[in-house]
């Protein structure tokens, strides 16, 4: 049977990445590293099969698009607006550094000036799938960390697309090809620099063209975008809701990069903020999610493609001076501007390791290099090491912030709110005064129905959010809130969970939630633990780690309906279905329970005591 390229690319892109990545996860490893180990071996620098190496790149495109798209869907307007005052000046600071210190290595190899210039610039650029990898890993882009970093990451594609488009026009300048075909033009002083050809028209259309950009996304999406998502939903067709938001998101991004010039990700990026506006935005990201992270994978694979082993013999010295500037003269370059705006050193911390690896516009600026005759083939293969290595040190660079960096006290870090305004010497966080309370984690669609139960009932509990527009509220209700995530050491000290009766994880992350009652288990053996799952599997999962309460999303919303359906069963009354509750988070009744009941198994048939759930995420 005849096999397309497109087919066997992505099986044996898939394949080999779960084998590689599950593998990684068992030796606790990122499964990033796996990916990039599955490209390598489908790699033409490597015996036995070589995958499609135009088609690879083309399809983690797709990838980096959905990713930006459901970035772009958590955003605002507001939000990007509010981070420029560092995002601007910290990238651009960042980049001038990191650019110069490449162009210092170029010189030590004996390379032109052409060449120097581009290699640093290739290596000034931090990676969009990389960067936003880390900070979902630790639920952090929703957080005033994580809008700096994608802000910051915003204003480096801009540079990039700048960069990519003036390259050409002044390569003849740097002793490379006019135009990419051209013999070299000897520079020629303020007059070549004034030619309107070269520079100053291809500067001017450029930014034309970004403000154009910006001004149809912003005028023309905000109208057109919602309106298309609002018309599908009326019909009550999952399938085309679906296929209407990957257009959406595929469309813009194709049609920003063909009329704009801009990249696919930046377009991507905007028509889902300006989808953020609408109340579908939720639903849309979540119809994203399985594509998304399929060809988010495909972009790992494909830069293990490109990558020559042998490189790491040939050119060790300069293989190691290329990652140190990644990896150290980056990090420290954006740790030194962020604690120079006044942030604290977690944030800066953050910040700094987010970007200390390189991607996708790093081949593409090479790429065009060598097209120029700027930067010799060397400079590509060391852009290439630098980037798979400092991909595969990115997770332990954070891993190291973990545990180390992070400001510390005698009970862990501190909180991100707690210490906003404090530097690492601050205090010690205090640990709640309650006793025999209820620790409640997340404060979404199923934590503010939980803790809106607990707090008619007059059960003393306490909130743990990482989200700080959610602490915000929370505090102004009069809720006691630790802000952060479960995960960090220290956060479940200060919520005093050793003292505490009930913990309830209302995350809907199964490996999140194991984790978390892992550790609560550990703290107070006689704690009783409540969690959300989606699956028999999930519950198992949660089991084996000690919840002894397990709600399936489901399985308690068919008990629901069928338990009304039962007693409004021969009663003259009973409403009309237009009359029922409309709002999935709308509890069924008007009597919220006001205890947690504990769950044999997950199989027990329902009681009519049972609290009713409805799982409709966070």
């Amino acid at each position: 049977m005849h096999h397309t390229s497109l087919i066997a690319t992505i099986v044996a892109g898939l394949g080999l990445a779960f084998i590689f990545g599950t593998l990684a996860q068992r030796v606790r490893l990122s499964p990033l590293v796996g990916y990039l180990v599955a490209g390598i071996l489908i790699g033409p620098f490597t015996p036995g099969y070589v995958a499609d190496q135009e088609l690879a790149p083309q399809l983690a495109e797709i990838g980096v698009i959905l990713l930006m798209f459901g970035v772009g869907l958590h955003f605002s307007l507001a939000d990007l607006l509010a981070v420029r005052a560092i995002a601007i000046p910290g990238a651009v600071g960042q980049m001038v550094i990191a650019t110069g210190l490449g162009m210092g290595l170029a010189w030590l190899l004996g390379w032109p000036m052409g060449g120097g210039l581009v290699f640093g610039l290739a290596l000034s650029v931090a990676s969009t799938v990389v960067l936003l990898r880390a900070l979902q890993e630790r639920r952090l882009v929703e957080t005033e960390k994580g809008r700096i970093a994608v802000g910051w990451l915003i204003v480096e594609d801009l540079a990039m697309v700048l960069a990519l488009v003036l390259l050409p026009a002044v390569a003849g300048l740097l002793g490379g090809k006019a135009d990419g075909g051209a013999a070299p033009v000897a520079p020629g002083g303020l007059a070549a620099w004034l030619n309107p050809q070269s520079v100053w028209a291809v500067l001017g259309l450029t930014l034309l063209k970004l403000v154009g950009f910006v001004a149809a996304m912003l005028v023309v999406g905000r109208r057109v975008i919602p309106w298309i998502l609002h018309y599908v939903a009326h019909t009550g067709s999952r399938e085309l809701f679906r296929l209407s938001v990957l257009a959406i998101a595929l469309g813009c991004a194709f049609g920003s990069a063909e009329l704009f010039g801009v990249s696919f990700a930046l377009g991507a990026f905007f028509a889902g903020m300006i989808l953020a506006e609408s109340p579908l935005s939720h639903q849309a990201a979540q119809e994203t999610l399985p594509l998304r992270d399929a060809f988010a994978v495909l972009f790992f694979v494909s830069v293990g493609m490109l990558f020559d082993p042998s490189i790491l013999i040939r050119q060790p010295g300069p293989v190691l001076a290329t990652l140190g500037i990644i990896v150290i003269g980056k990090s420290l370059a954006a740790l030194a501007i962020v604690r120079a705006f006044g942030h604290p050193l977690s944030t800066a911390l953050t910040i700094s390791a987010s970007l200390a690896q390189i991607g996708e516009f790093s081949f593409i600026l090479a790429t065009l290099g060598i097209s120029l005759g700027l930067l010799p083939e060397a400079g590509r293969d060391l852009v290439l090491a630098g980037a798979l290595l400092s991909i595969i040190l990115n997770p332990l660079v954070f891993a190291a912030i973990d545990r180390w960096g992070a400001p510390r006290t005698e009970g862990g870090p501190l909180p991100r709110a707690a210490s906003d305004d404090l530097e690492s010497e601050a205090p010690i966080l205090p640990r709640t005064a309650l006793v025999g309370h209820t620790v409640l984690v997340g404060h979404g669609r199923v934590g503010s129905l939980v803790a809106r139960s607990l707090r008619d009932a007059g059960t003393p509990f306490l909130v743990i959010e990482e989200r700080d527009g959610a602490v915000e509220r929370l505090r102004r209700d009069g809720m006691e809130v630790i802000a952060g995530s479960a995960g960090q050491p220290g956060l479940l000290d200060a919520a005093n969970l050793g003292s505490a009766r009930w913990l309830i994880s209302a995350i809907p992350n199964p490996f999140e939630a194991s984790n978390l009652i892992e550790a609560g288990r550990a703290a107070n053996p006689n704690l009783r633990i409540v969690a959300r799952a989606h699956s028999d599997a999930e519950v198992e999962h949660l089991r084996r780690y000690g919840a002894d309460y397990i709600v399936v999303g489901e399985r308690e919303i068919a008990r629901g309906m069928a338990a009304y359906v039962s007693g409004a069963i021969g009663d003259d009354d009973m409403p009309a279905p237009s009359a029922l509750p409309a709002r999935p988070e709308e509890p069924a009744s008007r009597e919220e329970p006001s205890t947690l009941r504990e769950l044999d198994t997950p199989d027990t048939p329902a009681r009519s005591d049972d609290p009713v759930v409805a799982d409709t995420g966070r």
